[in-house]
């Protein structure tokens, strides 16, 4: 019954693992097309421009309507549809650009400039449409285009962010998208906040002004000064807005799509469901008050988010999904829950905070310390295993810290979680030493009562409980590998900071596939095998981690059950192709997890050999009995 469990558990592993890779293989087959398609238009890229594949996308061409507290939509603050001009990829920010709207003047420009974060914002319509991130590029290629995040409506995938109002008593005058703002400065920086101005004519002032600190949040103070002589109605809001549904990655694993926290409960939502629940509502996939909060689109590694400046502030925030001649559009928005009544002589506004930049693991661990924004670290997703996942993460950075190099840093990690399960690992090692010694006995009785398989297995377990040796426990370093094995394929897959991390020779990204292949020599024959099919792919850590499992295997006894013995000799090979297309940084974990065992494993069953050379232990002399001293008689007197 336990070798039947043990079958089992190994089966079950292996079918979890399998049924794993079968999923998500296509979506990095996807990936790595993707990146091979990036890399093909490095040479092209004269700047650094938008390429077809930018994980960045839009802002609308006529707003969605806001909605109002009761639900009802208010009236769109702009003009009928059309392209708006926006900057040329790699112009210098702050130039104007030929307006494409006949009739409109020079489009005009404030440059954005910190460590982190270049671009500039659209005086027209008050647009964040330029976006590049400072340090990130498309490919491991150092001369490769930096990723662009946010891209104007002149864009093949427009994606922006924009500051707004809406005339809630359908009289006012409010800003549009083809309002030209002006500006009290022509640079964006840390130390310089730039404030937009806009004057209706009638009486109310609004504006805007923009913060930006050393990383990639941005700060906007929207206010409205109503020197008229009547109140006004009117609702302030901000949205990110993307015109074009974005390439994703496909995996499972990972969301990609709208995301936030409201009320404290994490939302996900991929674009496919949010199209569908808003189809089905006819109205925004989800739109919900709350206190304080965060909304935003999350791609694989890039955020854009909203979220109130004052986290004791009621907002209502909405996903929404639209379809305008036949495309798909997507946006977020924030306004305060109720229409705002600016009375004369008075003012009123909403202060918001923009996220647009790399999902930095200790920067967004920082904005939600710092300021106070809930659950803000949990736009990277680390899945169910997060109690896990983050703090692996954790633990693999601070080694980073200390040698410079992520790929030593989940050596040196793997050591240190061997040498934690090391007590547990020992007691299955010797078990399995054991049982390698009991396997000529077990032959010897499955043979002797192979026409009675119910008293030979009750024989087998009575020698297993004379040698005091648990036939299950060898699953047990299986097994522990599995949760490892996911919340390393996490750290691996979702972080940033692997993302493009080198390791040592070929390994230039510990989160891509091992490049190498053994169906073309590796590199010898100028062909890409995993054209015909996905599994000719057989890169050399693949290789190496099928060896080291063979061996570490060929130390375990061999089952006396056939069918356990073919099993176990099988799974090396289809581990080697089940992780063939894995990120080269897992497979180089196991590989060396495999080396760690081997050598434990080696050690654990010479001790034990020694330990069943000497034979049992001598009992104990018995102690010498007590000798009884005489009692002295007492003087007769």
């Amino acid at each position: 019954m336990d070798q039947k469990r043990l079958l089992a558990a190994i089966a079950l592993s292996v079918g979890i693992l399998l049924l794993f890779d079968l999923w998500n293989r296509p979506a990095r087959e996807a990936e790595q097309r993707r990146q091979a398609e990036i890399a093909a238009q490095v040479p092209a890229a004269a700047t650094p421009g938008v390429p077809a594949t930018t994980p960045g996308v839009p802002l609308a061409q006529a707003p969605v309507p806001v909605p109002s507290a009761g639900g009802a939509p208010l009236a769109q603050p702009g003009a009928a549809p059309g392209t708006t001009p926006g900057a040329t990829p790699g112009a210098t920010p702050g130039a104007t650009v030929a307006a494409a709207t006949p009739g409109l003047p020079p489009e005009q420009r404030i440059r954005i400039e910190n460590p982190r974060l270049q671009g500039s914002i659209s005086l027209r319509g008050a647009r964040l449409d330029d976006a590049i991130l400072r340090g990130y590029r498309e490919t491991v290629q150092p001369d490769s285009p930096l990723v662009r995040l946010l891209a104007p409506r002149s864009d093949a995938n427009p994606y922006f962010a924009q500051w707004g109002w809406t005339a809630a008593d359908g009289r006012t005058p409010v800003p549009g998208p083809e309002t030209d703002w002006t500006a009290d400065g022509t640079n964006l920086t840390p130390t310089t906040p730039v404030t937009l101005r806009w004057d209706n004519g009638q009486g109310q002032e609004f504006t805007i002004r923009l913060g930006i600190d050393e990383d990639f949040m941005l700060t906007a103070e929207q206010s409205v000064r109503n020197s008229g002589a009547e109140p006004v109605q009117v609702l302030p809001w901000a949205r990110v807005r993307r015109e074009r549904t974005p390439r994703t990655a496909g995996f499972f694993i990972l969301h990609e799509g709208f995301t936030g926290v409201l009320g404290e409960r994490l939302t996900e939502w991929t674009y496919s469901d949010a199209k569908s629940e808003a189809e089905k509502r006819r109205g925004p996939a989800m739109e919900q008050e709350s206190t304080g909060g965060w909304i935003g689109f999350t791609d694989k590694y890039w955020l854009t988010a909203l979220t109130p400046m004052d986290q004791g502030t009621q907002i209502r925030a909405a996903y929404r999904h639209s379809a305008e001649g036949g495309q798909d559009r997507w946006q977020i928005d924030m306004a305060p829950p109720a229409v705002q009544s600016v009375a004369a002589g008075a003012e009123a506004g909403l202060a918001t905070r923009l996220f647009a930049g790399a999902k930095e693991v200790r920067l967004l661990d920082g904005y939600a310390d710092n300021l106070n924004i809930e659950g803000f670290d949990k736009a990277i997703d680390f899945g169910w295993f997060y109690w896990i996942t983050k703090p692996f993460f954790y633990a693999i950075d601070w080694l980073f810290g200390i040698f410079g190099n992520f790929g030593v840093a989940i050596l040196i990690f793997t050591l240190a979680l061997k040498a934690a399960f090391f007590p547990l690992a020992s007691k299955a090692y010797t078990s399995m030493a054991r049982m390698k010694v009991l396997a000529p006995k077990m032959t010897e009785v499955r043979e002797r009562y192979k026409d009675d398989p119910a008293k030979a297995q009750a024989e087998m377990m009575a020698l297993y409980r004379s040698e005091k040796v648990n036939p299950a426990s060898g699953c047990l370093p299986i097994l522990l590998q599995i949760p490892v094995f996911f919340a390393l394929y996490k750290v691996l897959f979702v972080t940033i900071e692997m993302r493009h991390a080198p390791f040592f020779g070929w390994i230039q990204d510990l989160s891509a596939p091992d490049p190498t292949n053994l169906f073309n020599l590796f590199g010898v024959i100028p062909w890409d095998p995993t054209q015909l099919s996905s599994f000719l792919h057989m890169p050399a850590w693949a290789i190496a981690m099928g060896i080291t499992m063979f061996l570490q295997f060929k130390l375990n006894p061999t089952p006396p059950d056939p069918i356990q013995a073919k099993i176990f000799a099988w799974m090396p090979l289809i581990f080697t192709f089940m992780l063939a297309s894995f990120p080269a940084g897992l497979v180089i974990y196991w590989t060396w997890n495999n080396l760690l065992s081997i050598a434990q494993q080696y050690w654990i069953m010479k001790m034990d050999k020694k330990r069943q050379s000497r034979g049992p232990a001598a009992p104990p002399p018995p102690k010498p009995a007590a000798i009884a001293k005489p009692v002295a008689k007492g003087k007769k007197g």
